[in-house]
C-alpha cells in the first residue's frame, strides 16, 4: 500500500555491499520505484552506491531512514539484522525487501511474517534463483503435471570458494554456514516447486573440514546433506558446499523426477549465472531455458511492482517460516 496512491514507490536501501548495489541498480533501471536514500556503515559503500542514482540521500543507519517518508526499505545487511531491522520497518508502516535468511532461525523468521501481517505491508525475500528463465519454466511445467506426480527431487549447490566477510563464520551471526548461505536457495526452491507441502521427517549430515559437526558445537558447517520426507511420500535430497573440490567454480543443480518426465535445470560450465534447462522424457530431451538470462534483480523488480500496484500483506510470505523451520530441522535446533 503506497502513502502516495499512483505515484512510484519511495524507497530506502539498507546496506550497499555488493549484492545491494545490484538490486539497488536493476531497481533503478527497472523505473518501478524512486530510489530517495541508501545507508550503510561503510561510507565508501554508500558513496560508491550513490553513483548509480542521482540526486540520493546518503545517510549512516536504519534510524536515518526509518525517519524518512518511504513506502519501504530494501535490506543487504549481515544475516545477523534481518529480522530486527525487517521488523522495525514493517512496524513503521514500510514495506520490506530483505536479502536472506530473513531470521537466522525459524523464531525470528516468524517476529518478521507477524509484523508485516499486522502492519499489512508487503514482505519479499531474495530467494532469486525462483525468477530465472529456466526454474520458473519447470515450475509451470510441475503446476501443470506435465512431469506426472513429481516423488523425487534432487537439489546441489556446491562452491569452490567460501565467503569473503568474517561475519559467515560466526555461527551466532550468519545463523549457520553453507547450509543457510547456499541451502537456503535450494530448501525454497523445493518446497515451492511441491506446492508446500507437510515435510514429515528431516535428515541430516553436517561437516567442518571433513569432521561431522553435532547439533550446538557452535561451528559452521562447509558441507551438508539433507534428505527431507514430505507428505504423500516424496523426497528431496539436498546437498551444498563451500571450498569444494568441484573441477570448476560452482556446480549448482535442480533435478526433478516424475511419473511422466523429468527436468533439470543446471549451471553451464561453472558459471554462478548461467543456467540451462531441459525437459526429459525417457531417453529424449528438449531445451527449456538457455543463457543468456538477466535474472539477478529480477525478485527485487517484481517486489517493486506488486508494491506500486499497492499490495500489502501477502500470505504466501507465510511459507517463508516452513523454509526456516526446515533448515532448523537440519541443523537439529
Amino acid at each position: 500500500m503506497l502513502k502516495r496512491q499512483g505515484a512510484l514507490p519511495r524507497l530506502g536501501f539498507l546496506g550497499t555491499g555488493w549484492i545491494g548495489r545490484h538490486r539497488l541498480e536493476s531497481i533503478h533501471r527497472s523505473g518501478e520505484a524512486e530510489i530517495v536514500a541508501i545507508a550503510d556503515l561503510n561510507r565508501e559503500n554508500a558513496l560508491d552506491a550513490a553513483q548509480l542514482v542521482p540526486k540520493v540521500r546518503v545517510l549512516s543507519s536504519l534510524d536515518d531512514l526509518l525517519e524518512l517518508d518511504l513506502d519501504g526499505v530494501v535490506i543487504a545487511t549481515p544475516s545477523a539484522g534481518h529480522g530486527s531491522q525487517a521488523e522495525r520497518a514493517l512496524e513503521k508502516g514500510m514495506a520490506v525487501f530483505c536479502q536472506k535468511p530473513l531470521g537466522r532461525n525459524a523464531a525470528e523468521t516468524v517476529r518478521v511474517v507477524d509484523a508485516s501481517r499486522r502492519a499489512d505491508r508487503l514482505l519479499g525475500v531474495d530467494f532469486c534463483y525462483r525468477f530465472t528463465d529456466g526454474m520458473e519454466r519447470i515450475h509451470s511445467m510441475v503446476q501443470q503435471r506435465k512431469l506426472g506426480e513429481v516423488f523425487a527431487a534432487d537439489l546441489v549447490f556446491h562452491n569452490a570458494y567460501g565467503p569473503d566477510k568474517p561475519w559467515f563464520y560466526d555461527a551466532e551471526l550468519s545463523g549457520g554456514g553453507c547450509l543457510m548461505d547456499l541451502g537456503s536457495h535450494l530448501v525454497d526452491l523445493a518446497l515451492w516447486l511441491f506446492d508446500y507441502p507437510e515435510i514429515r521427517s528431516v535428515g541430516s549430515s553436517i561437516y567442518a573440514k571433513g569432521e561431522r559437526l553435532k547439533a550446538g558445537s557452535g561451528q559452521v558447517e562447509d558441507y551438508a546433506a539433507v534428505s527431507l520426507c514430505l507428505e504423500g511420500g516424496s523426497v528431496v535430497r539436498i546437498a551444498c558446499s563451500w571450498n569444494v573440490s568441484a573441477g570448476q567454480d560452482a556446480v549448482i543443480s535442480c533435478n526433478l523426477y516424475g511419473t511422466d518426465g523429468g527436468a533439470s535445470f543446471r549451471n553451464v560450465d561453472g558459471s554462478f549465472y548461467d543456467f540451462v534447462a531441459e525437459h526429459f522424457r525417457g531417453t529424449s530431451r528438449r531445451t527449456l531455458a538457455t543463457p543468456p538470462d538477466d535474472w539477478g534483480g529480477r525478485a527485487a523488480v517484481t517486489w517493486c511492482r506488486r508494491l506500486r500496484r499497492g499490495h500489502g500483506f501477502d500470505p504466501e510470505s507465510e511459507q517463508l517460516v516452513r523454509v526456516a523451520a526446515a533448515l532448523d530441522a537440519a541443523y537439529g535446533r
